[in-house]
C-alpha cells in the first residue's frame, strides 16, 4: 500500500462532532475507525519492499501513533468528564481497547524490526532522537522476547490498563457528602455560607468536591467538621481501591520481572532523566536534607502560636494543619487569604491567566465557536501573527461525574501539515453556577497558572513534523516543567494587578496585600516539600519493593510519620484515592524534581519585567517548541547553558518575605 494511500486526514476530527459525547454507541464507531485508520497506517508499514527510509517507513508508522493518540486522548477527556454515565462508562471501555492496541503495537517485533532498519543517514537530529527513544521504548516493552513472553507481557499490560482505569473511575464517581450545624461552619467566608443553606433540621450538607472541601480545610474553626471531612475526602475510592491497588502492584513486577528489572521503579525510570530508582532516591536524599531544619522549625512555630490560642493543645494533626497554618498568617503576616478571595472572581482570573501567557508567547487568544462535549465548556483559538496554530477547551467547574481534579489533556496531537493542536484543561474551580462569581482562593490562582503552563506547551510544542515528538511527548519527568514554571509568574505584583480587582467595587488589590499575601504565600515551603517528599516516597516504595504481602494501610502510616510531623490520624486512606499512582506509578518525584529546574529557569527571567524581558522567547523556542524532539537534558542546556542547579530552589525554599510582621508571633 502506497503511502498516499493512508495519509489523508479523513473522517470527523472530534468524537463529540458524531454526537460521542451523547451516544456510547457513536462513541464506539468514532475510536473503531481511528483504530482502523492505525491498523491500515501499520500495515502499509509492514508491506514496504526495498529500502527503509523515513517517509516510506517512518511516516507510517506516525501517522499510526497519531491515529492511536487522537482515540485515546479523545476517550480519556469523555471517560473524565461526559454527562452520561453510559458515555462515561463506554469511554472507559474505547480507552481500554486504545491501550490494548498500543500495548500490542510495542510488543510489534515486525514493526520494530521495520523501524530499526530505517536508514538515518542525514536525517534530522529530532528524527533521530524519535527514531532512537521508539527503539528503545519497544526493548524496554520486551519486544525481543520470544511469541509466548510477548503474549505474556501484552496480556499483562492489558491488565494493568483495566485495573488503572477503575482505580481512576472509583476516585471520580467516589464523591461524598458529609453534614455540619450552622455553628460549625464558624470561620468559612460569608459566600460559601451562602452557597450552602440549612435545611428544615438546620443541618448542612457540603461535598468533597475541591471548591467545597478546600474551605473547610482552611476556615472551619471546627475541629470536628475538619476531621469529618478530612475523613470523607480520603477514603472516596475506600474499600475498592485497595485490593485494586494491590492487583496493580503486583501486576506492574510481574511485568518488570519478566523484563529483567528488580523492581517496577527500575524499569519506570530505565527512559527518564532520572535513569534509575537509585537516583531517584539519592535526589529524594538532597531534598530531604534541605527540607528538614525549615519544616522543623515551621513545625515548632505553628506549635507554640496554636497552644498560645488553644491552651492544653498537645499536638496538631493531620486534619488541622492547614488551619493552623492559616491562623498563623494571619498573625504573623497580617494577611487573611479569605480577604484577597473577592479580587480573584473566576472570570477575572481567567482572564488576567489569559493576558499573561498572551504576552509572554507573544500569542492571541480568541473565543470560538467550536463544539465541545458541554455546554459549560469554553473554547478558545490560539493566534500568531493572525495565523491559527491551535485550540482548547475550558472545563473549569464540578459537574455530577466529572473528574475531581485538576487536569491538561491532550485533545488533537499537533502535526505539522495534518492536524492543529488542541489540548483541555479539567478543573474544578469555584463557580459556574447563575450569580455565583467564583471567588478562588489564591492557591486556586497558582493551580490555574500551572495548569495552563501545561497546556502551552501542548499547544506550542505541537508544531512538530513528528505526531510521536508532539506536545507533551517529552520524558515524563520533565513535563511538569512549563506548568511550574509558569505558575512563578502569580509572585509578579504588576502582573496580578492588572486582573486582582475586587468583583463588586472594581477596587485593585493594593501593593501592600500582595506583600502580605507574597510573605504568607513563602511561609510553608519546607512543609510543602516534606509533603512532596512523602507523596513521592509512597509512590516509589510502592512499586520498588516487593508487593506480596504489602501492608498498604501500615506502609502509608509508617511514611507519613517519618516525614511529617503532623499527628496522623487512623482511618486516613489516602492511598485509595491518589490518582497520580496510575499515571505516574513510581514517578511522583517528577513534581519535586522539576521545581528545582522550573525555579532555575524562572530566575533567567528580568523580575522588573517578567513579560518583556527576552527570556520568555528563549524559553519558548528552546524548551515550549520543542515538544519531545530532544531529550529534556538537551532542553535544560538550551535555556540555561548548562545543568539544573540547587541554588534558585534553596533560595525559593528558605525565603521568606519579612516586611509586614505583626502580632506576638512575630
Amino acid at each position: 500500500m502506497a503511502v498516499e494511500a493512508v495519509t489523508a486526514v479523513t473522517g470527523a476530527t472530534h468524537a463529540w462532532e458524531m454526537n460521542g459525547a451523547k451516544s456510547a454507541e457513536a462513541l464506539t464507531a468514532w475510536v473503531s475507525a481511528r483504530l482502523e485508520a492505525h491498523e491500515a497506517a501499520l500495515a502499509a508499514l509492514l508491506a514496504v519492499e526495498g529500502a527503509r527510509t523515513p517517509e516510506n517507513s517512518l511516516r507510517l508508522y506516525d501517522i499510526a501513533i497519531e491515529q492511536l493518540s487522537l482515540a485515546g486522548a479523545q476517550a480519556g477527556v469523555l471517560n473524565s468528564v461526559a454527562a452520561e454515565k453510559a458515555v462515561r462508562d463506554q469511554a472507559q471501555n474505547e480507552a481500554q481497547r486504545v491501550a490494548m492496541a498500543g500495548s500490542a503495537l510495542s510488543l510489534n517485533r515486525g514493526v520494530y524490526d521495520a523501524l530499526k532498519a530505517v536508514d538515518l543517514k542525514g536525517v534530522s537530529a529530532a528524527t533521530k532522537h524519535y527514531v532512537e527513544r521508539t527503539l528503545l521504548s519497544y526493548r524496554l516493552a520486551g519486544v525481543d522476547k520470544d511469541d509466548a513472553t510477548r503474549a505474556k507481557l501484552q496480556e499483562l499490560h492489558e491488565k494493568a490498563t483495566r485495573l488503572s482505569l477503575e482505580f481512576s473511575r472509583n476516585i471520580q464517581e467516589g464523591g461524598k457528602t458529609i453534614e455540619a450545624t450552622a455553628e460549625e461552619l464558624e470561620g468559612l467566608p460569608g459566600d460559601y455560607l451562602a452557597r450552602h443553606p440549612a435545611n428544615a433540621e438546620g443541618r448542612v450538607t457540603i461535598s468533597t468536591d475541591q471548591p467545597d472541601m478546600q474551605p473547610v480545610m482552611t476556615f472551619a474553626a471546627s475541629a470536628a467538621l475538619r476531621e469529618r471531612m478530612f475523613l470523607a475526602y480520603n477514603t472516596r475510592a475506600y474499600p475498592v481501591n485497595q485490593q485494586i491497588l494491590l492487583d496493580l502492584l503486583a501486576t506492574r513486577q510481574e511485568i518488570a520481572t519478566i523484563l529483567g528489572f528488580r523492581s517496577w521503579a527500575d524499569l519506570a525510570t530505565a527512559d527518564q532523566m532520572m535513569g534509575s530508582a537509585a537516583n531517584v532516591r539519592a535526589f529524594l536524599a538532597k531534598l530531604d536534607e534541605a527540607s528538614r531544619e525549615g519544616a522543623a522549625r515551621e513545625h515548632a512555630m505553628i506549635l507554640e502560636f496554636a497552644r498560645e490560642r488553644q491552651p492544653g493543645l498537645e499536638e496538631i494533626d493531620i486534619t488541622s494543619r492547614g488551619y493552623w497554618y492559616e491562623q498563623f498568617r494571619r498573625a504573623r503576616y497580617d494577611f487573611d487569604s479569605q480577604s484577597v478571595r473577592p479580587y480573584f472572581p473566576y472570570a477575572q482570573v481567567e482572564a488576567g491567566v489569559l493576558e499573561t501567557a498572551a504576552r509572554l508567547f507573544k500569542v492571541e487568544f480568541r473565543r470560538s465557536d467550536a463544539v465541545a462535549w458541554d455546554p459549560a465548556v469554553t473554547v478558545y483559538e490560539v493566534l500568531e501573527d493572525g495565523r491559527l496554530v491551535g485550540r482548547f477547551y475550558l472545563d473549569m467547574h464540578p459537574r455530577e461525574g466529572k473528574d475531581k481534579w485538576f487536569s491538561a489533556a491532550p485533545v488533537v496531537t499537533g502535526v505539522r501539515g495534518r492536524y492543529l493542536p488542541e489540548a483541555a484543561l479539567i478543573c474544578n474551580f469555584p463557580g459556574g453556577e447563575p450569580g455565583d462569581p467564583g471567588l478562588m482562593q489564591y492557591s486556586d490562582v497558582v493551580t490555574y497558572f500551572h495548569e495552563f503552563g501545561h497546556l502551552m506547551h501542548a499547544i506550542l510544542g505541537g508544531q512538530t513534523e513528528w505526531a510521536g515528538l508532539s506536545g507533551f511527548a517529552t520524558e515524563g519527568d520533565f513535563i511538569e516543567v512549563p506548568s511550574q514554571m509558569l505558575e512563578e509568574f502569580f509572585r509578579d505584583e504588576k502582573l496580578l494587578q492588572g486582573f486582582a480587582k475586587h468583583y463588586e467595587t472594581g477596587e485593585v488589590l493594593s501593593s501592600e496585600t500582595i506583600r502580605k499575601m507574597k510573605g504568607a504565600g513563602a511561609f510553608g515551603r519546607a512543609d510543602w516539600v516534606r509533603s512532596q517528599l512523602y507523596y513521592t516516597t509512597l509512590s516509589l516504595d510502592l512499586h520498588d519493593e516487593d508487593p506480596a504481602g504489602l501492608d498498604l494501610d501500615a506502609t502509608t502510616k509508617r511514611l507519613y510519620q517519618s516525614l511529617q510531623p503532623w499527628t496522623w490520624l487512623d482511618g486516613n486512606r489516602m492511598y485509595a484515592s491518589f490518582g497520580h499512582l496510575t499515571g505516574y506509578s513510581s514517578n511522583y518525584y517528577t513534581y519535586a524534581f522539576d521545581k528545582v529546574i522550573a525555579l532555575d529557569f524562572f530566575a533567567q527571567f528580568d523580575a522588573a519585567d517578567l513579560l518583556g524581558c527576552d527570556a520568555g522567547a528563549r524559553y519558548r523556542k528552546a524548551v515550549l517548541e520543542q515538544g519531545g524532539s530532544k531529550p529534556g537534558r538537551e532542553m535544560v542546556r538550551d535555556f540555561l547553558g548548562r545543568d539544573e542547579e540547587f541554588a534558585a530552589f534553596t533560595r525559593w525554599l528558605n525565603e521568606e518575605f519579612e516586611g509586614e510582621l505583626v502580632g506576638a508571633a512575630s
